[in-house]
């Protein structure tokens, strides 16, 4: 597992023993709760100080390749989303977190799988659609925040979420999954996630 996506499956760590972690880009040292930066070339994340979000952020920095994720998780209570929109999507799972990419103007959803997370094109009129049914929905940031659905309850629980707290949750995903239908512990750390995202502990 990458190491950016190993710390974030583990948001509360013990106290370190060992050495502290680093700023990616400067090498300061970090506290365990710390700011993120998404790569737009590469898509990776690296782990960042204060002063390397602010400076590194290309709406600050002039036009760079880094954008600033910030941490602001926004519940949808209205979300609407039914079972024929959903069928749409062509998603298998009840589970999915939605992408757009600024540069191609394209959506990509990502979902879990026995073999790892898998990516899918989003077919732009089934967005469009999801868009005017939901009015909250142009405020996603692209690049550095996700919608994410979760339909594995009674209804849909949507969320707009920073795009590090959805690779934290596939790296739960990852690290808990076991065999074709991932388990009864995986389903249990994706249910303590969302119950985190509701306390305002994420």
């Amino acid at each position: 597992m990458p190491s950016t996506l190993r710390q974030l499956a583990h948001r509360r760590p013990a106290p370190r023993a060992g050495p502290a972690e680093r700023c990616d880009l400067c090498s300061d040292e970090l506290p365990d709760q710390h700011s993120h930066l998404l790569n737009t070339a590469t898509r990776a994340l690296s782990c960042s100080c204060p002063a390397c979000s602010v400076l590194f952020d290309h709406h600050a920095a002039g036009g760079g390749h880094y954008r600033r994720i910030r941490s602001r998780p926004r519940p949808l209570p209205e979300f609407v989303l039914d079972d024929v929109g959903w069928a749409q999507f062509g998603i298998p799972v009840g589970l999915a977190f939605f992408v757009h990419n600024a540069e191609s103007d394209r959506v990509t959803a990502f979902y879990p799988n026995p073999v790892g997370t898998m990516r899918a094109s989003v077919d732009p009129g089934s967005w469009r659609s999801l868009v005017e049914a939901n009015p909250e929905l142009p405020t996603l940031e692209s690049d550095v925040e996700a919608l994410l659905i979760n339909r594995l309850s009674s209804g849909p629980v949507a969320w707009l979420l920073p795009l590090d707290e959805c690779y934290r949750l596939v790296a739960l995903l990852r690290t808990h999954w076991r065999g074709f239908s991932g388990g009864d512990e995986v389903w249990r750390q994706v249910a303590e996630f969302f119950a985190n995202l509701h306390q305002g502990r994420a």
